[in-house]
């Protein structure tokens, strides 16, 4: 059966939005989301994306405003108002924390779900590990296990391998998604994801 390929980062406002949608399309057509968390930082660095300093106020204030706005009222998510205070923090603990959790065959879905709000709608530390251990025994997950092997060589190759294969899809941002191959930039475009999942779109530029 297809999977639906997600390239997210566990902090990234745009994936989370996406989030509860996501889980409901995989739900209800019966696919599974094969989730590849990834250094973003790291993505946006190599499609050359533009760091928030280079960023003009109006640039940020739509983006990271209006658009996170929008966007919440119509998934129903709830959002800060701003960016959370913890936003430039390491991104690295929560993203190998999900990464652990596949590695010890647990259903991560939820967990990368309250993450994301825990950080938007809750202002939490996505850095801490205290915190991030509150966050899977709120989904009914264990820590121990997972933070024990969060840093270890196995995990942190898995997300080395995330990034690199993210890289050489051509991924520039969070969340991605790939249906059979075909990739699908931005949690505004999980709708067509969902007819993916039922018929292909053609490809209409000949190579």
């Amino acid at each position: 059966m297809t999977e639906i390929e997600y390239f997210y980062a566990s902090y990234s406002g745009y994936a989370y939005l996406g989030s509860k949608r996501l889980m409901e399309i995989a739900n209800l057509s019966g696919h599974t989301i094969k989730h590849r968390p990834f250094d973003l930082r790291a993505i946006m660095a190599a499609a050359g994306g533009q760091p928030f300093s280079e960023r003009t106020t109006a640039n940020i204030e739509y983006f990271f405003g209006r658009e996170l706005e929008r966007w919440s009222e119509f998934r129903e998510a709830p959002m800060l108002k701003r960016l959370p205070t913890h936003h430039s923090n390491s991104i690295t603990p929560s993203n190998t924390m999900l990464i652990a959790g596949l590695v010890k065959g647990i259903n991560i879905d939820n967990l990368a779900q309250e993450m994301m709000m825990q950080h938007w709608a809750y202002d939490c530390d996505l850095a801490d590990t205290d915190t991030l251990a509150k966050i899977a025994l709120s989904v009914d997950i264990d820590p121990l296990p997972l933070l024990e092997i969060s840093n270890s060589k196995e995990v942190l190759k898995i997300y080395a391998e995330n990034t690199k294969e993210a890289i050489e899809k051509s991924v520039f941002g969070s969340p991605t998604y790939f249906v059979d191959g075909d990739m699908f930039y931005g949690q505004d475009r999980l709708e067509l994801v969902e007819r993916a999942l039922v018929t292909p779109f053609n490809k209409r530029i000949a190579k």
